[in-house]
C-alpha cells in the first residue's frame, strides 16, 4: 500500500524504450481502471518515450548495460547496478507499493533486486518469443513471469512453473484504432503503405523501400499512398527520390499517431519489435518483417516467425532484403488483394486485444490484494 493511503500502488519498470514502456502503459491503464496507483520506474531515455506516461510520479533509477565484456567495463556496469539497486532499495521503503512489475531492459533490474530483497511481490513481463538478457536474470528470483507468446518456457521447467502466457498488453490508443475493420484495396483504387523501423531499423528502411517502388510498373506506382518514417538524416534522400517518382508520400521521422496509421493502411513494412507484432496483430493488418540481423537474442527473428506461421505476415531477412525482393513481393500481393484480406484476418486472430486485462489480474494476484 502507498504510504498513507489506503489506494493500492503498484510500481512498474521498464527500459527506456518504446518496445518496453508501450506494454508498461497499457498495464498501467488497466490497473488505473481496477483503482491502483501506479509509479513508473525507469532510466533517463524514458523523457522520449514516457514523458506521457500514466504515472502518479516517474522515478529515474540508476542502471547500466551490459556492453564490454573486459574487466573494466564489468566493473563498471556493476558498480552502477549496485548503486540503482541501493537508491531502488530507499525508494520502495518509503513508497512501499503492493508489487513490482519489470517489463525488460536493464533499467528493470536494480527495482526488481530491491523489491525481493525487500520481499516486495514481483512480476516480469516477457514481450519477446525469446527471454531477454535482463529478465532472464530476474526470472529465477521474481514470484511470477507473464509471456506474451505460448509455450515460450516449454523447456524450462523452473521457469515455465510460475508463467502465464498473457499476450503482450498493447496501449489503449492501439484498442482504439482494432475498432477499424480492414478493407483491401480496390481495382482501381490506392495502395496504402506504411513503413516504419525504429530507432536501429529507419535506415535499412530508407536505403531499400524507395529504391524498390521506383522498379515497380508505373500504374502500380501511380496507386500507391506511402508514409514512411526516416532518421532526421535519411529524411531528405527519402523526400527527394519520392518526388522524383511523383510517388504520393509523406516521410517524417516520428508517428505520435501510429497506431491510427497502422489501422489505415492496407500494408505495413517493418521490423519486428515486440509491440510493432502486438500492435500489428492486435488491429489486424498484413505485414512484411525484417527482423533486426543483429541482436544477441535473435528475439525479432522469433517474434517475426510467430506471425509469419500464423499466416499474417511475410519475413524477409536482411540479407535478402533488396529492392529487387521488395518490389516483387508487392507487385505479387497488389494483383492479388484477397491476399491482404486474408493475411489481415490471420495477424487478427493471433492478436490479444485483452492482454493488458490479463496481466492486470495476474498482477492484483501476485500482489495479493482484492482490488477491482
Amino acid at each position: 500500500m502507498a504510504q498513507g493511503s489506503a489506494v493500492p500502488l503498484v510500481v512498474v519498470a521498464a527500459g527506456g524504450t518504446g518496445g518496453h514502456l508501450f506494454p508498461a502503459e497499457a498495464l498501467s491503464a488497466a490497473l488505473a481502471k481496477r483503482g491502483v496507483v501506479v509509479d513508473l520506474a525507469t532510466d533517463e531515455r524514458a523523457a522520449l518515450y514516457g514523458k506521457d506516461f500514466p504515472a502518479r510520479q516517474t522515478h529515474i533509477i540508476p542502471s547500466a548495460t551490459v556492453r564490454g565484456r573486459d574487466p573494466m567495463s564489468l566493473a563498471r556496469t556493476g558498480l552502477r547496478l549496485a548503486s540503482g539497486a541501493w537508491r531502488a532499495y530507499a525508494l520502495l521503503g518509503r513508497i512501499k507499493p503492493a508489487a513490482v512489475i519489470g517489463f525488460g531492459g536493464y533499467p528493470t533490474v536494480p527495482p526488481l533486486l530491491a523489491a525481493t530483497w525487500r520481499r516486495i511481490p514481483t512480476l516480469i513481463h516477457e514481450q519477446n518469443g525469446v527471454m531477454g538478457r535482463a529478465n532472464r536474470f530476474l526470472a529465477p528470483r521474481v514470484a511470477a513471469i507473464a509471456t506474451s507468446f505460448p509455450g515460450a518456457l516449454d523447456r524450462e521447467a523452473a521457469l515455465a512453473a510460475k508463467a502465464t502466457h498473457t499476450g503482450n498488453p498493447v496501449r489503449p490508443a492501439v484498442v482504439e484504432a482494432a475498432k477499424v475493420p480492414y478493407a483491401p484495396p480496390g481495382r482501381p483504387g490506392p495502395l496504402r503503405l506504411l513503413v516504419f523501423g525504429g530507432s536501429q531499423g529507419a535506415r535499412i528502411m530508407a536505403d531499400i523501400v524507395p529504391p524498390a517502388i521506383e522498379l515497380l510498373p508505373v500504374a502500380l506506382r501511380a496507386s500507391l499512398v506511402v508514409t514512411q518514417q526516416a532518421r532526421a538524416e535519411d529524411i531528405e534522400r527519402v523526400r527527394g527520390t519520392f518526388a522524383r517518382l511523383g510517388a504520393q508520400a509523406e516521410v517524417a521521422p516520428f508517428f505520435s499517431d501510429l497506431p491510427a496509421r497502422i489501422a489505415a493502411s492496407h500494408l505495413v513494412i517493418s521490423r519486428s519489435g515486440a509491440s510493432t507484432v502486438a500492435e500489428l496483430a492486435a488491429v489486424g493488418r498484413p505485414a512484411i518483417l525484417v527482423p533486426l540481423p543483429h541482436a544477441l537474442d535473435q528475439d525479432q527473428l522469433a517474434n517475426a516467425t510467430v506471425l509469419e506461421k500464423a499466416g499474417g505476415a511475410i519475413r524477409i531477412d536482411q540479407a535478402a532484403f533488396t529492392p529487387d525482393k521488395l518490389a516483387s513481393e508487392i507487385a505479387r500481393i497488389a494483383v492479388e488483394p484477397d491476399t491482404l484480406g486474408v493475411m489481415a484476418e490471420r495477424a487478427r486472430a493471433a492478436g490479444a486485444l485483452d492482454a493488458a486485462d490479463r496481466l492486470a489480474e495476474l498482477v492484483l494476484r501476485i500482489a495479493g490484494t482484492k482490488m477491482g
